[in-house]
């Protein structure tokens, strides 16, 4: 099983002067599933290398087990500040492509072509695609048929409107993801905020928030040993 997660590199919430980037969590439960599971992974990110952390995201109360755990894992964190240029992968090396969250991916994820194409090479080729919170925003430029989304008509989550307004950032968010995702004509379902909600529609899978991010990636393996 070779999986590629592509994470964000842009570092700023807008203009509120506030830094943002992927979450630490949506990264580190999906890594560890993975690794454990014994999946070969490659890390990816527009500009390569480091890419940032959002900062409260290793905030005390925002630290889990697999945070603590990367913390100490020496390759871990060298993989993570080594990551490849999205634009020198090729989605035909990998089984699967996997994105975690975070605020970061609103505003370079989502506009980005080899994002997109990447994402549509592994639809075409019926490969897995994961997304976990704000990443299903990476869908919203990827078109699989003239005029046809990859989330139209399919069963999707992903960060909700009221989860964004519980952490404050209606007006910050170049757009909302719950809005997008039903503007794109998928099927938007969600569960209580801040609670695990994931969502399987064949081989696209996507999980609503941090705490949905370890069944999120258990659902890819299960779709990779599945065949």
């Amino acid at each position: 099983m070779k999986i590629l997660m592509v994470l964000t590199s842009h570092d700023q919430m807008g203009d509120t002067g506030h830094k943002t980037g992927f979450w630490l969590e949506e990264f580190t439960a999906p890594y560890y599933v993975f690794k454990d599971a014994g999946a070969d992974i490659t890390l990816a990110s527009p500009k390569g290398g480091q890419p940032p952390i959002d900062p409260n995201s290793e905030a005390e109360d925002a630290l889990t087990e697999t945070t603590r755990r990367f913390q100490q894992d020496a390759h871990a964190k060298e993989s993570l500040a080594s990551t490849r240029k999205l634009g020198d992968v090729d989605m035909s090396d990998y089984d699967a492509i996997f994105y975690p969250g975070g605020h970061g991916p609103l505003w370079d994820l989502v506009n980005d072509k080899k994002s997109a194409e990447l994402i549509k090479t592994a639809y075409e080729q019926d490969k897995v695609i994961g997304a976990v919170c704000h990443a299903p925003a990476v869908f919203r430029d990827v078109e699989v048929k003239p005029g046809q989304n990859l989330v139209g008509g399919r069963n999707v989550t992903g960060f909700s409107n009221s989860e964004e307004e519980i952490v404050g950032l209606t007006n910050v968010v170049p757009f909302l993801l719950e809005d997008m995702l039903k503007e794109k004509t998928a099927s938007y379902s969600r569960g209580d905020d801040f609670t695990p909600h994931i969502v399987v529609d064949g081989k696209l899978i996507t999980g609503q928030n941090p705490p949905s991010s370890e069944g999120t990636a258990k659902a890819v393996i299960q779709a990779l040993q599945e065949g």
